[in-house]
């Protein structure tokens, strides 16, 4: 009884602290339960009328010189497996153009207000809204509350547990009890929502941590018997900033030679793996680079579906790379990060993942008005007591 009473007033005293952030990450995490749909429903008007058999889709280099400018290079471009579909052009992780593959017609950067609307609540989810130097505060807040929530997760559990087992008793926390009012609604829902989330939101809170914190990452290698790959400080090299060390951007190689093969590549990397849904080329920064390409058998985010292909200018398989070929450590460390939104199951994982967000929302909700109920209104109703009695012996 006494350890019980240490982890509930441990429990209580984390989430009166960290809940309102704890709440705020939750509420995000529901608006962007579905990002990725709603982002590709929004770029629809894109899609062109499905072409004639006879129609061909232009040379990749064509399309690249459609979007090419002097202020960015691209990156890659990826086609999906349909004919309707535009081709995207990626210029970082930042901007993605949108072309029509057998015109050549650039249809722009998609949705602004799609994109701008998840751009806020994401920099709210992660950051807090902050920006620029304060961001790194945000992270911090974020960061040390997701810790908390994970406490919060595993405690709940145990007090969960029902300290004598009988059919009312654990009706009560595995059933809402729709005549309850109160706080006795308010048990049943907390304890309720705690129960039937806890698996995925142990997940969710978890792989934020190893978004969150490098240790966590690098704790994912180690449980694998690895060792963690070093990390990169971030900072260029001596040498890496241009001519005589300047802040210009270093040229990129003309690859027109190498392009000039990557259709036939194309060819081969969708003949090589049926059933794929988008195939996308990693544009190389040396012309004597062989060609990579991404094939995605998946939504996009589930990484256990890509495989990588490299290609020479032969139009020859030179290297293939599935998923399952990399480390146990480097699988678990990818795979964290489309767990925690759920996308690693596809459309199921994510609604699970929205699910639990709400629920997340619903346990600080509930849990803010049991520790009113427990903390003011006891001492309000004593101070009620007391000054009665002072009226009456006044009185007297």
């Amino acid at each position: 009884m006494k350890f019980r009473k240490v982890i509930f007033w441990t429990h209580l005293v984390v989430a009166l602290v960290a809940g309102l952030v704890i709440f705020l990450m939750s509420a995000t995490g529901v608006l962007l339960t579905y990002e990725q749909q709603i982002n590709d429903w929004a770029n629809r008007s894109y899609w062109q009328t499905p072409p004639t058999p006879d129609s061909q889709p232009l040379p990749v280099a064509q399309l690249l010189a459609a979007v090419t400018d002097d202020k960015a290079t691209p990156t890659s471009i990826s086609f999906q497996n349909d004919p309707a579909a535009p081709a995207s052009i990626a210029f970082g992780r930042g901007r993605t153009v949108y072309v029509n593959p057998y015109t050549g017609a650039v249809h722009g950067e998609g949705s602004p207000q799609a994109r701008a609307f998840f751009r806020s609540v994401t920099d709210w989810h992660r950051w807090l809204a902050l920006s620029g130097e304060s961001r790194a505060t945000g992270r911090f807040i974020t960061g040390a509350c997701n810790l908390g929530f994970l406490f919060l997760v595993i405690s709940g559990f145990y007090l969960w547990w029902p300290r004598k087992w009988n059919w009312n008793a654990v009706k009560m926390i595995t059933f809402f009890q729709p005549r309850l009012r109160g706080k006795a609604r308010d048990w049943n829902w907390h304890h309720v929502i705690g129960l039937w989330t806890f698996v995925p939101l142990l997940l969710i809170v978890a792989t934020g941590a190893v978004i969150s914190y490098p240790w966590a990452g690098d704790l994912l290698y180690r449980v694998a018997g690895e060792t963690p790959p070093p990390r990169t400080t971030g900072n260029a090299p001596p040498g890496s900033r241009g001519n005589n060390g300047s802040d210009a951007p270093k040229k990129r190689p003309d690859i027109t030679a190498t392009l000039a093969s990557a259709d036939q590549a194309l060819m081969v990397a969708r003949q090589s793996a049926p059933g794929w849904q988008t195939v996308s080329l990693m544009l190389p920064t040396d012309a004597k680079n062989p060609l990579t390409f991404t094939l995605d058998h998946g939504s996009g985010r589930q990484p256990h579906l890509k495989s990588q292909l490299t290609i020479d200018g032969d139009g020859k398989i030179i290297d293939k790379q599935p998923f399952a070929s990399q480390s146990l450590g480097r699988r678990l460390r990818i795979l964290a990060r489309f767990t925690h939104t759920g996308e690693v199951g596809g459309f199921i994982g994510q609604t699970i993942a929205g699910l639990a967000s709400l629920g997340a929302v619903v346990l600080v909700i509930t849990g803010f008005t049991l520790a009113w109920r427990r903390l003011i209104r006891p001492s309000r109703a004593g101070q009620n007591r007391e000054l009665a009695a002072a009226s009456a012996s006044a009185s007297a």
